[in-house]
């Protein structure tokens, strides 16, 4: 099997060792990744450095071509970016083409958002003492960036890390998961079809024991971390005089009131508790539904999710694929079987095969169990009922985490309240927490990280304003 390159400053290179990619589904090997050397990881960072001055001066137009071409080019492949994503993180083809269509929107975004990136001015003369005087104001980089990427949208989070650089005129250095590469690196094949000058990215298929090192070096001053709870909280203790954004883990709530449409919520509901086997921060985790219909809805949530179709991610109709490998199979099992174990109740699902763990739902779960206080990671929901708003809201609050919720009401009263009350980065009203439009400001308060992502989000992170004032303007 041929082996796929890294990216060094924009060439492909192969090092001293491989990562050999293996299909969750079937443990067959559908791909092998060059490792990078120490010395070219250090080339790749002096390369990054280097470069930092030509592109914070790249022209707008230039990284817009770049980024456009990329959207262009993944438009082109689509069905075999998908295709390869499946392949490596085991995701059911009907997700994977999602992700594809979304990256291409990422670097759409991202190329619209650079040709915005402009300059704004602001008249002084509000005071005698400043007549005459205007600020010119623009954001310029903060340096080059250290982009780490997850296994669960090897494409689309890559392309978040990225695309944004990119726009802002900042060079990237991006790690993707040693699980999941090879999607990073055929982005890593498009943007070298630019004219992007060498250096502007890098992508270093390095094991995780070696990242340390590069959140450590001075000249990736800016450090984009998507991942687990403990790494991100790691990573940003190990870095207090860097700029870190760390988009970490959720157990994601949605309500479910006596107003909401209880078909839509159960269809909506059972789907997204499911997707990507649950291996989404966004995931559906926690369900508090009213009382007054608490037993209503139970009976349509379970079966909708009995009915999701599961098996061989290959099939066009399988919606609930294998999780990322056997070892996160057998931990989201122990954790059920805990949650059981003391007193919670199986109402469909909590078998697994493998790599593979049926959809699950959980009632009576303590509210002291692994599954309602962590993040699952997997195909499995708790629901509960909940007496009215005020405690509905307070079981969503009731967590170390905070990214999204979703609440199914059409009473704008409560939708506003969600937005005060909840203690999230981002409310979904009439649908669950798993939705994200990839343009919005996308993050999480609490134990779910710091930070925005979304294309002018991160823009925003990656840069600092920086003040011209003009004296002696006839204004």
């Amino acid at each position: 099997m041929n082996v796929t390159p890294f990216w060094l400053a924009g060439r492909p290179e192969t090092g001293d060792g491989e990562l050999t990619v293996t299909h969750p589904y079937d443990g067959r090997v559908v791909g092998t990744a060059a490792v990078p050397t120490p010395g070219q990881v250090e080339e790749a960072v002096a390369a990054a450095h280097a470069i930092r001055a030509t592109a914070a001066a790249l022209p707008l137009h230039v990284r817009a071509e770049a980024l456009a071409h990329v959207s262009a080019r993944l438009a082109e492949r689509a069905e075999e970016v998908a295709r390869l994503i499946t392949g490596e993180n085991g995701k059911p083809l009907l997700w994977a083409r999602g992700e594809v269509n979304r990256a291409i929107s990422t670097f759409r975004f991202a190329a619209e958002e650079a040709r915005r990136f402009s300059a704004t001015t602001q008249r002084l003369d509000t005071d005698p003492a400043a007549e005459g005087r205007m600020a010119y104001i623009t954001r310029v980089p903060k340096g080059p960036v250290l982009g780490i990427s997850p296994f669960n949208f090897p494409l689309n989070l890559a392309a978040h890390k990225i695309a944004p650089a990119i726009a802002a005129g900042t060079p990237i250095v991006l790690k993707p998961a040693p699980a999941t590469p090879l999607s990073a690196l055929l982005l890593g094949e498009l943007l070298a079809e630019t004219d992007l000058p060498a250096g502007m990215f890098s992508v270093l298929t390095v094991p995780n024991d070696r990242a340390p090192a590069l959140v450590d070096d001075p000249r990736l001053p800016i450090v984009s971390f998507t991942g687990s709870v403990p790494v991100g909280w790691a990573i940003n203790d190990r870095a207090p005089r860097k700029h870190v954004t760390l988009e970490l883990g959720g157990n994601g709530a949605a309500v479910v009131l006596p107003d909401a449409d209880l078909d839509w919520a159960a269809e909506r509901i059972g789907l997204f508790s499911n997707y990507q086997a649950g291996q989404s921060c966004i995931a559906v985790q926690r369900v508090y539904v009213d009382r007054s219909v608490y037993d209503a809805f139970v009976p349509k949530l379970v079966e909708r999710v009995g009915s999701l179709v599961t098996g061989d991610p290959w099939d066009d109709k399988t919606q609930v694929g294998p999780l990322v490998s056997q070892e996160a199979a057998e931990r989201v099992e122990s954790w059920v079987d805990e949650a059981v174990a003391a007193g919670a109740k199986i109402l469909t699902g909590g078998t697994r095969e493998g790599a593979a763990y049926a959809p699950t739902v959980l009632a009576e779960v303590p509210a002291d169990a692994k599954v309602s206080r962590e993040e699952v990671f997997g195909p499995v929901m708790l629901i509960q009922p909940a007496d009215g708003v005020d405690d509905a809201f307070a079981q969503v609050n009731d967590s170390k985490f905070g990214l999204q919720a979703g609440v199914f009401t059409r009473n704008l009263d409560i939708a506003f309240r969600a937005h005060r009350e909840l203690e999230v980065g981002g409310v979904v009203i009439g649908d669950v927490p798993s939705y994200r439009a990839d343009q919005m400001p996308y993050g999480g308060v609490k134990d779910s990280g710091v930070g925005r992502e979304g294309l002018r989000s991160a823009m925003a992170d990656y840069t600092e304003e920086k003040v011209m004032i003009l004296t002696g303007l006839p204004l």
